[in-house]
């Protein structure tokens, strides 16, 4: 289909694209890797008056360290995240689990940013920065501010973000020593969205877990931060038993909608494979 009449806006800066939003309000949608608002728009789902292209604001894209942390540009695409060293030094789960979004080509157009700011329950980026404790930086009309990965996604295509505020950066702490890691993925087919994801990362002192944060990808109209599953782990062995008890809380916040990749039942129970997957493959990689 055509997507319906609309004003394109490609402005250079921030400020500029603020400007824009502020200007048109609820008549303007961003434009990022667009490959969410574009097939909307050919349905007409969503028909935007206006549509603001970020795509010629260079500020936006690029990959630095601050200190001790991994500064990443909203509108770095999929493929520069896998090929960064900082993030492959510091930050290893992003990379690794980047190469499970979609396609090359997807990837070779689709932004970080994009695909947070689209609150998307099924996109991989929301639960992989729930565990990285990643923050979000927001500018809007007042000035710029911090929201916490845990707390920015709120529902189905549902954020913490105003409607006259841009993501710009995401931030990411760099692993402390001996952090263990996994995204463990399972989808019908190469490109498809997860029918369910886990994502851990851990770390053991003592033979018991010292730090974890575990996270489910598209079994709820957002992404599960499985706070009950970390606290049966924290403080214990890793055992098998404790590992089925983490499982089992987990599985008590899914909340899948039913489609054709499974009914409730079939997606959680794949939300628990994944995350057993994910725990042993990061308890492995304490080392």
């Amino acid at each position: 289909m055509i997507p319906a009449i609309f004003a394109y806006h490609a402005p250079r800066s921030v400020p500029d694209a603020l400007a824009l939003l502020s200007q048109f309000g609820d008549d303007a949608k961003l434009l990022a890797g667009g490959h969410s608002l574009l097939p909307m728009m050919k349905l007409r789902f969503a028909q935007p008056a206006h549509l603001i292209d970020l795509n010629r604001i260079d500020a936006l894209r690029g990959i630095r360290e601050d200190g001790g942390t991994v500064v990443i540009g909203a509108m770095t695409v999929e493929n520069d995240l896998i090929d960064s060293p900082a993030l492959r030094a510091k930050v290893p789960l992003l990379p690794e689990a980047v190469m499970l979004i979609a396609d090359p080509q997807v990837r070779n157009r689709g932004t970080i940013g994009g695909d947070i700011a689209h609150g998307d329950p099924g996109n991989d980026h929301p639960a992989l920065s729930i565990v990285l404790d990643a923050a979000f930086t927001l500018q809007g009309p007042q000035g710029t501010r911090q929201v916490a990965a845990a707390d920015f996604f709120l529902g189905t295509y549902m954020t913490a973000m105003a409607a006259d505020e841009i993501l710009t950066e995401i931030r990411v702490p760099a692993f402390a020593p001996k952090t263990g890691y996994a995204y463990e993925k399972l989808k019908r087919k190469t490109g498809d969205f997860a029918t369910a994801a886990a994502a851990v990362v851990m770390r053991m002192d003592g033979g018991k877990v010292s730090h974890i944060r575990i996270a489910l990808t598209n079994v709820a109209p957002a992404a599960v931060h499985a706070t009950d599953a970390e606290a049966a782990l924290h403080g214990q062995p890793l055992t098998d038993a404790a590992i089925e008890d983490a499982v089992a809380k987990a599985e008590a916040a899914c909340d899948p909608a039913e489609d054709l990749r499974g009914d409730a039942a079939y997606k959680t129970a794949m939300a628990g494979q994944m995350l057993r997957r994910a725990l042993r493959k990061a308890a492995a990689r304490c080392q």
